[in-house]
């Protein structure tokens, strides 16, 4: 009898102290807000002493649609140091002032720790405009090796082909400070992947017409690189190299160690 009734004592002490610590209870909560960055998360716990919710300012969890990075500059294409191109090659020679890229990030998913540190994954795309300087080659579609057919007779005004890729950065962000004109120093850099959408060859006759033909042209399927930004304000500076070659290996044999640095100005931080 004695042994039931410490037990019911016991459970009965228990079940007091367990109503007691409920009382203190405190449950989290997040907030979920449209901002500058696109959907904002914050944590927050709910004193229910108190009646109220305290949120803590950081980390801060973001995502969705961020029209970020708007990059457009110059392509470069080498190899090591040399930027002339093998003998077999040298149909691939082109404008440098009008061989250009163009690219942004579309979306985002960040995690910023403080004012001054954020850590981003985006997706967005890339082209590469490819001007090239002799108006009376084509470059051959659906081809097992990069090549080209010559008509002294075909006078384009214009002959150019590109790519298009999807681009996957991982940037590690640091920020200074609001200056007294709301305005900050931004650095921004890390690591690209990048993906193959498609390609495409554009030519333009001197009377007019337009030729537009899709294919992969052997550009190499998977790139990736490195990007380094810096700005102030919403506008700035990008450099980014690509450490694989622009075509695949086993389509364009000689071209090994042909690669493409990229840079120019870039909008929005």
């Amino acid at each position: 009898m004695k042994k039931i009734l410490t037990l019911l004592l016991a459970g009965t002490v228990f079940f007091a102290n367990a109503q007691t610590d409920s009382t203190n209870v405190k449950k989290r909560q997040a907030k979920i807000e449209i901002g500058s960055e696109g959907v904002n998360i914050q944590v927050g716990k709910i004193d229910s002493n108190k009646s109220e919710t305290k949120y803590t300012k950081f980390p801060k969890v973001n995502f969705g649609f961020n029209f970020e990075h708007f990059d457009i500059g110059l392509s470069k294409y080498h190899n090591g140091s040399d930027f002339d191109f093998p003998d077999n090659y040298s149909f691939l020679d082109h404008e440098v002032w009008t061989t250009h890229t163009i690219g942004l990030d579309v979306l985002q998913f960040g995690v910023r720790f403080n004012p001054n540190v954020k850590i981003m994954l985006a997706a967005g795309l890339d082209w590469n405009h490819i001007r090239l300087k002799r108006k009376d080659i084509t470059i051959l579609a659906d081809n097992p090796v990069l090549d080209y057919t010559e008509d002294p007779n075909l006078k384009l005004k214009k002959n150019r082909f590109s790519n298009r890729y999807l681009r996957i950065p991982l940037y590690f962000e640091f920020r200074s400070n609001e200056s007294k004109d709301n305005k900050r120093f931004s650095f921004v850099a890390g690591p690209e992947v990048g993906f193959l959408i498609d390609g495409k060859l554009k030519q333009k006759s001197e009377t007019g017409e337009k030729t537009k033909v899709k294919d992969d042209f052997n550009f190499e399927k998977f790139r990736y690189g490195a990007n380094v930004r810096l700005g102030y304000g919403c506008a700035g500076l990008f450099f980014k190299y690509y450490f694989n070659d622009v075509f695949a290996e086993s389509e364009a044999p000689g071209l090994e160690g042909y690669k493409n640095l990229s840079f120019g100005l870039t909008f929005g931080f």
